[in-house]
């Protein structure tokens, strides 16, 4: 017992971390920028004008292509490391302050997100080190070589509804306000607060919206067998923009992500880390 105790102190000291606390909040703002450059670029494919990505690598590499744009490269995957070791804190001894069913969800979404961070601060680094492959025809050749058995094919299609079923619950997650339990609300001045509950409302359906989209075209792709709509976001995105009111919905939907992007700068200060 004491062994678990020390190592759950120590833990408890590393995620307390002063300088993990800093980094993690200029992670949040790094965040931000992704996600503002991934709203350019489904504004610009909403209209046609995009060869680009329209995903977060897609963004990166925008990001990349500009002036300081490696040493930002370098400086978003530094935060975003620093995001995915406070996430796995938080997966294994955070949200203390929630209970029950609330406590679980939360911890397992901890985990998703250090998946998450991790994969982006990865794909930063590619991006500095001038990979050019592209992360959406991966994805395709990738679910491919996969549906080549009936095995694949049903792992692809599950993947797929996780992947909606992720989305789904961003949406349900930002609409009915629960990312404000993890803010330190009681320091916002009434104003700030309810910019932020709008800007997190805005953003987590959006985001959701889009996940959802790109769960529901990798099932299709499994059932279908046709790998081309196995593109993740950049699939979700382009198929948006061939629908009836496609461009509007696109651009409402570029808006959305935009206003999380904006959200995460205020999470780089009011976030509870």
């Amino acid at each position: 017992m004491s062994l678990t105790r020390n190592a759950g102190a120590a833990a408890a000291q590393a995620a307390n971390s002063r300088w993990l606390e800093l980094l993690t909040r200029a992670g949040f703002i790094g965040y931000g920028i992704v996600h503002l450059l991934f709203a350019w670029l489904a504004l610009q494919i909403a209209f046609g004008r995009s060869g680009e990505e329209g995903n977060q690598n897609g963004a990166l590499r925008t990001l990349g292509a500009q002036p300081l744009g490696k040493f930002l490269l370098v400086a978003i995957a530094i935060g975003l490391f620093a995001m995915a070791i406070w996430q796995a804190f938080e997966a294994v001894i955070g949200h203390r302050f929630l209970r029950g069913k609330e406590k679980l969800f939360e911890r397992i979404a901890s985990v998703v997100r250090v998946i998450v961070f991790v994969w982006l601060g990865w794909t930063a680094i590619k991006v500095f080190q001038d990979a050019s492959s592209n992360a959406a025809d991966q994805q395709q050749q990738f679910t491919e070589k996969l549906m080549a058995s009936e095995g694949g094919r049903w792992l692809v299609g599950l993947a797929g509804l996780v992947l909606a079923a992720v989305g789904i619950g961003m949406m349900v997650y930002g609409l009915k306000k629960k990312f404000e339990r993890n803010l330190k609300t009681g320091e916002m001045s009434p104003k700030t607060h309810t910019l932020t509950r709008r800007l997190g409302m805005a953003g987590y359906a959006a985001r959701g919206a889009v996940f959802a989209v790109a769960g529901l075209l990798i099932v299709t792709a499994a059932v279908k067998y046709d790998p081309e709509k196995a593109r993740g976001l950049d699939a979700a995105l382009r198929t948006l923009r061939d629908q009836s009111y496609g461009p509007v919905l696109l651009t409402l939907m570029a808006l959305g992500i935009a206003a999380f992007g904006v959200y995460c700068f205020l999470q780089s200060r009011y976030r509870r880390v």
